[in-house]
């Protein structure tokens, strides 16, 4: 089972790409190998939210947590 922590770690990471674009990300719950997350800032409304969010974030969440599964827009 994929642990708050170790996902926090990673969107820390990241976190700085969204934020130098006006966007932020926060984790709003973990549950078994998944997780919820919201964008805010200028990543709400952004037309490539998608992309950024499942290229871009899930793409270094599962390198670095091989086990986790999926990660959902709340």
């Amino acid at each position: 089972m994929v642990s708050r922590e170790r996902v926090q770690g990673v969107l820390d990471r990241v976190r700085p790409f969204l934020q130098a674009d006006g966007g932020d990300i926060e984790l709003l719950t973990v549950t078994g190998n998944s997780a919820d997350v919201r964008l805010t800032g200028m990543c709400a409304g952004c037309p490539s939210a998608h992309m950024t969010l499942h290229v871009g974030v899930e793409a270094a969440i599962r390198e670095e947590i091989p086990e986790f599964e999926t990660l959902r827009l709340v």
